[in-house]
């Protein structure tokens, strides 16, 4: 296979990966042009094949062998290469293309340590730093592919990537639950009186809601500033910033029907792309 034939697979790979793991950014990315749409989908295909490490494995020590093939290939450390990994190779071509930092990307993997282990997240300070380097991340290297870099672009991904995080938590609760995994802060749970037993038993008792209503408030403030901080950026970048109409539209469905937090929430890849088409064409999100 010639190295322009084996390219075009690897995207192709990437896109395929997106589309059945991550839709939300997968359909984000039909609103943009070709070339950006290629670079972003290796970079979320990077995050799915990150993120999901945990749903692979079960014991703690190859899920950090994985995370550490990952830190090496993005420095240049990989043992036999990454031609055989569709992923890598063309997340190290984006990379290279649009001069992307690679100490953002293993702090990504970094941050996805925490995942394979148990450990209840201990503070909404910690679960800030978390959504900042994993969601965050994503923001500010899709940011800068769109866009390039510009005064204020860590700024504005980190509460883009706190709002979408936010949400994700709530969403991934039943799941977390029952695996008695809690990406619900600590203190967040003893500010409302809720223990982890109450979480883990998936009992949506008044207490629960109460702190879910806080997340999810605290969700809408750092969308509704990163709005406001991608008024004063380059209108390129706002499509990279598509995934946040669906936090927005996802925030104001729980509060009309205040559904039950451990029963899945899906939502209908049609309502995901009207939701998309519709916000492409306003002014928060259109590039031009």
């Amino acid at each position: 296979m010639s190295e322009t034939a084996a390219s075009t697979s690897d995207a192709a790979f990437c896109a395929s990966l997106v589309r059945e793991l991550d839709f939300d950014r997968y359909a984000s990315t039909l609103f943009v042009t070709p070339e950006i749409r290629r670079a972003l989908l290796s970079l979320y295909a990077f995050n799915v094949e990150v993120s999901r490490i945990r749903d692979l494995v079960t014991q703690p020590l190859p899920g950090e062998v994985r995370l550490q093939w990952w830190r090496d290939s993005l420095t240049g450390l990989e043992h036999g290469g990454v031609e055989g990994n569709p992923v890598a190779a063309e997340l190290l071509l984006t990379v290279q293309r649009f001069a992307l930092p690679v100490d953002r990307l293993t702090r990504l993997v970094d941050e996805h340590q925490f995942d394979l282990y148990n450990d209840p997240m201990p503070t909404m300070a910690a679960l800030d730093a978390y959504l900042s380097d994993t969601s965050g991340t994503l923001f500010a290297l899709a940011g800068r592919i769109a866009a390039g870099a510009f005064e204020n672009i860590d700024h504005l991904a980190h509460h883009a990537g706190v709002a979408l995080g936010l949400l994700q938590v709530i969403a991934s609760l039943p799941r977390d639950a029952a695996h008695r995994q809690l990406y619900v802060p600590l203190d967040l749970l003893a500010r409302h009186g809720v223990d982890q037993e109450e979480v883990f038993a998936a009992k949506a008792t008044p207490a629960i809601q109460a702190m879910l209503t806080d997340l999810r408030g605290q969700a809408l403030q750092h969308l509704d500033h990163t709005l406001e901080l991608a008024g004063q950026a380059p209108p390129a970048v706002r499509p990279a910033l598509l995934p946040l109409a669906l936090v927005r539209r996802d925030l104001a469905q729980a509060a009309r029907r205040a559904p039950d937090p451990f029963q899945p929430q899906p939502r209908s890849h049609l309502a995901t792309l009207w939701t998309l088409w519709r916000a492409s064409r306003t002014a928060s999100f259109r590039g031009r």
